[in-house]
């Protein structure tokens, strides 16, 4: 089975268990924006069951480096995702952290080149804070879920327009939970 296939498996998953996901629309931006930062790192929050995570390393095996630390506080779906990883041939680009994502990502120790936020609105902004040090003139942030999740996510917001270079980026989906929303996509100066 190829990584499409897994992918669309994933992709069927997710709406059937109401899963919230990127859903395709916004993962092709996701991993063109992979492929042209070409990161040797890269932390994801918000595994969920692993659709995005498997854009992700799927990216980065066609680059032929970089790692994927993707967290996630639900065990059992990061248990889900890591199947799907193996699934996908994409585990060995992969390693997964179980909890709470504000305090796991102080253990991630080397810098970080992209950061893409998907989990908890209210925890972007202490995710953030809590890998800034790691983060260096030049790294991305991905901010999904900036139309939905604006008013929970109001102080990240706040802070990467005032101390990073960000944009907002609109999108159509065929999400039934979420038709029209947008990604923030800062780039730490």
């Amino acid at each position: 089975m190829d990584l499409s296939e897994i992918l669309a498996d994933v992709d069927v998953e997710c709406r059937k268990r109401d899963v919230r996901m990127l859903g395709a629309h916004k993962a092709v931006r996701l991993a063109e924006l992979v492929r042209a930062e070409r990161p040797a790192t890269v932390v994801e929050v918000g595994t969920a069951i692993g659709y995005s995570g498997l854009w992700i390393a799927d990216v980065l095996r066609e680059l032929g480096h970089g790692h994927l630390t993707t967290i996630e506080l639900d065990a059992d779906r990061a248990r889900e995702a890591g199947r799907n990883f193996e699934r996908g041939g994409v585990a060995s680009r992969v390693t997964q952290m179980v909890g709470d994502a504000r305090e796991l990502i102080g253990r991630i120790k080397t810098p970080i080149d992209f950061l893409f936020l998907d989990g908890g609105f209210s925890n972007y902004h202490p995710c953030l804070m809590a890998a800034w040090d790691r983060l260096h003139p030049g790294s991305l942030l991905v901010a999904d879920n900036a139309h939905v999740g604006a008013a929970e996510m109001a102080d990240y917001l706040a802070y990467v327009r005032e101390h990073c270079d960000s944009h907002l980026e609109w999108f159509d989906t065929d999400l039934p939970w979420n038709p029209r929303d947008a990604m923030e996509i800062s780039k730490r100066t």
